[in-house]
Parts: structure tokens; C-alpha cells; sequence
């Protein structure tokens, strides 16, 4: 028997005595999650849920909490005064052992498994622009009107601060943004500090 379960806005396909690595979790190593965003169920019967199989359930033991491979990101802008940047970035990680797929009558008593928010919140996010002036954050490239609006939702209204983020701070944007990689993608931090230096 086999489920496929959703995590981390990832599916993953699992049976009994699988090991795989999630998307950061917050269980300790030893303790066990439940998974119940169940999207299908396979064996002598398929079911398929729409989207979830209500009462399906997975449950899993942790056995590590790790950071993934180093990804080095490399950005050279072209006439941008040989401007040159190189990044890198390990994703934390939960590794766990599947135990038991529950096709009905979920184990409520299990730990859940409760997804850690992405990285951490900007330390200088703000109520509202300074001098009720919001810089033009669509100068930065990637960024139209819309994702401006969801910058000011989230409280960055200025270049300086983008340009200040760390890489933490830089994946907790990314999930709120709902933009994945694009920061990194697009290279903000050094657009913005250029734009910012050019209001000094």
C-alpha cells in the first residue's frame, strides 16, 4: 500500500519503511507526526481525494533534523559596473521514517506534524513608509505593481531594507511572497542597495 502526501507545498509518494527528507518540521528526533493532507491512496484499490482523502493519515517517526547540500548562486550583471555576487544557501531539513498509512480513522493522539515557518522575519520591517514616502520598489526588477503591493503588505517599503536581508530572511520573504527563488533569482539585494545608494 502507498499514499502520496503533501508537505512543505511538496508531494511526496511513500509506503511503510520509507525514509525521506521534508521540508523542516518542528519535532525533535524520536518523536512522532502525522501527516494528514493525504491527496491519494494506492493498493488493491485506488482512491483519490478531492483534493484530501478525509480521515487518511500518515504517520512517521523523526529521525533527524539536517541542512540539504549547499547551493551556490553566482550573479554577474552586465553593465552594471562589473557587479558581481556569490551566495549560498542549505535548506533545513527533517528526515523521517513512514511508520503506518491510515486509510480511515486517523491516530488524533499522534504529535502533528506542524511545518516551521521558512527562515525568519526581517528584523527591519515596518508599519508604514518612512515620511509616508514609499521608494518605487518596481524599479527593482521582477517586481510589478501587484508584488509591490504584497512587499508594503508585509511591511518593506524602502530599497535599504531588501538590501539589508540575510539568507534567512531572505527565504521567510520568499514564502510570504509566494515567489520562490525570485529574490535570489533577480538579485534584489544588490539592485535594491544600488537604488538606495543613489537617494544617499
Amino acid at each position: 500500500m502507498f499514499a502520496v502526501l503533501k508537505t512543505g507545498g511538496k508531494q511526496y509518494k511513500v509506503s511503510a519503511g520509507d525514509k525521506l527528507r521534508v521540508e523542516k518540521i518542528t519535532a525533535e528526533a524520536g518523536e512522532t507526526v502525522q501527516f494528514n493532507e493525504i491527496l491519494m491512496l494506492g493498493g488493491e484499490t485506488v482512491q483519490v481525494g478531492a483534493p484530501f482523502i478525509e480521515g487518511a493519515a500518515v504517520t512517521a517517526q523523526v529521525v533527524d533534523q539536517i541542512k540539504g547540500e549547499k547551493v551556490i548562486n553566482f550573479v554577474k550583471r552586465r553593465r552594471k559596473h562589473s557587479s558581481k555576487r556569490t551566495k549560498g544557501h542549505r535548506q533545513q531539513l527533517t528526515v523521517v521514517e513512514i511508520k503506518e498509512i491510515l486509510a480511515s480513522g486517523a491516530v488524533v493522539s499522534a504529535a502533528p506534524a506542524v511545518e516551521a515557518p521558512a527562515g525568519s522575519k526581517p528584523a527591519n520591517l515596518l508599519s508604514e513608509a518612512r515620511d509616508g514616502q514609499p521608494d518605487d520598489l518596481k524599479r527593482i526588477s521582477g517586481v510589478g505593481p501587484k508584488l509591490e503591493g504584497l512587499l508594503h503588505e508585509n511591511g518593506v517599503f524602502h530599497f535599504d531594507q531588501i538590501a539589508a536581508w540575510t539568507p534567512e530572511e531572505i527565504a521567510y520573504m520568499d514564502d510570504q511572497l509566494s515567489f520562490k527563488g525570485r529574490i535570489e533569482r533577480d538579485d534584489w539585494l544588490a539592485q535594491a542597495a544600488e537604488f538606495a545608494n543613489e537617494q544617499e
